[in-house]
């Protein structure tokens, strides 16, 4: 009898799971670029879209969410979910000495879930600064259902060079944790790729450039990190253990540097120069171009970042209009999980040239490529996974409606409506 009970409360409990749920919403935008539709029906069963319009199965449970346009799951390409603001050294250097890592990885759990909230089902999150390797464990407590969160690509700690990272200024005698693993050196890059693969890193994240100037002719330049042949190693090295690589260029020098060894994606892209623009799109490579960070940061930083905002701007509108693959990317973390909602980087896109469906194309299929989903996230089709969002209104009249986000759903669950 006990044994018959427990057939029973299975065969219970797989049914219960494969009961599809039908989304009815006043439209769809299904992140492929083509018309809004309307009115819109979609059936979910399991972690999976099953149909889109149609029939309604008989055994279905129906949600109408009214006037709203459901939407894919959004991703954000670039965060830092170990991070909570960093306009200037002191609230940077205050997080690495006065913070443990188990308190900074519970301020993670709420910063995943601040995303999540706002629809966002995945973050590609391009390093821990100073955390180690506490992205891989909040990536691991989101997928054992620990805590809520969106997906999670992690870069793990990323790499800078002797004297070119932070916190620095301190006495060369104090001994300090570093916002990320020193390499020096092209069996130093090597090594340090295998380490943080063998770690659980699903990227690779170097910084190419830092102490931004301005020269005599107005543009904006920078200081490399890394040789070209040290680059040229990290990403030979990456992409041998099928790994791609992110890369902080924000001037020539290192955005040059980048490219010729082959990243993957150029991270903010402050000022690029037209003739490296067109390498990235004869590369295919994508630009992850962060404006909210940048204007968030610029006003307390001062000096030279008084400026960045004008030269990150002309660089956007120029890479948009020669064709570069533009993936949505905010740099959460370097401004507070509190203190700005990630969609504010849809306002910035469409002000900056891009159309409301380009920017939400931005975060749905282009980002999707990006993080390697194409086939599983970034659009409402049949098969695919129900990552799924719904926002007020219709967001091709007024985009900053994808701040509103009032249904979510991921993976079939859902954890907002």
């Amino acid at each position: 009898m006990k044994r018959l009970f427990l057939i029973v409360l299975f065969a219970t409990s797989v049914f219960a799971a494969d009961k599809p749920i039908v989304l009815r919403a006043a439209r769809l935008i299904d992140g492929r670029g083509g018309s809004v539709v309307s009115p819109a029906m979609v059936v979910v069963r399991g972690n999976r879209i099953e149909s889109i319009g149609g029939s309604i199965p008989a055994d279905a449970e129906t949600i109408d969410l009214g006037d709203v346009t459901l939407l894919p799951g959004l991703i954000d390409a670039h965060t830092h979910v170990l991070l909570q603001g960093d306009v200037t050294s002191a609230d940077y250097d205050t997080q690495l000495f006065r913070e443990s890592l188990p308190y900074r990885a519970l301020r993670a759990s709420r910063a995943v879930k601040i995303a999540l909230d706002h629809g966002f089902t995945a973050l590609r999150d391009v390093e821990t600064e100073g955390a180690m390797y506490t992205d891989v464990d909040v990536k691991r407590a989101i997928n054992n259902g620990v805590i809520p969160g969106p997906r999670m690509f992690v870069a793990t700690r990323a790499m800078s060079v002797s004297g070119g990272y932070g916190p620095s200024g301190y006495s060369p005698e104090i001994t300090y944790p570093m916002g990320v693993q020193i390499v020096d050196g092209v069996e130093s890059g090597r090594k340090a790729v295998r380490e943080q693969i063998g770690h659980g890193a699903d990227w690779i994240k170097v910084y190419a450039d830092r102490s931004y100037f301005v020269q005599k002719d107005g543009t904006l330049s920078s200081i490399p990190t890394f040789t070209l042949d040290e680059m040229k190693a990290i990403v030979d090295e990456a992409h041998r253990l099928r790994h791609k690589v992110a890369a902080h260029a924000m001037a020539r020098p290192g955005i040059e540097n980048a490219l010729l060894a082959g990243v993957d994606t150029i991270e903010h892209g402050i000022a690029i120069p037209d003739d490296l623009i067109d390498i990235m799109v004869a590369k295919g490579t994508f630009l992850c171009p962060t404006l909210t960070v940048t204007e968030y940061v610029a006003p307390g930083r001062g000096g030279v970042w008084a400026k960045i905002p004008q030269y990150h701007r002309d660089s956007f509108q120029r890479a948009l209009r020669k064709g570069v693959k533009i993936a949505f990317g905010t740099d959460a973390g370097g401004f507070p999980w509190d203190a700005v909602n990630q969609a504010k980087e849809f306002e910035y896109e469409t002000k900056y040239g891009m159309t409301p469906m380009q920017a939400i194309q931005s975060a749905t299929r282009v980002a999707a490529e990006l993080v390697g989903m194409s086939d599983q996230i970034g659009t409402i089709e049949t098969g695919k996974l129900a990552d799924i969002v719904a926002v007020p209104g219709n967001p091709l009249d007024d985009i900053t409606a994808m701040q509103k986000v009032s249904f979510v759903m991921k993976d079939g669950q859902i954890y907002k409506k």
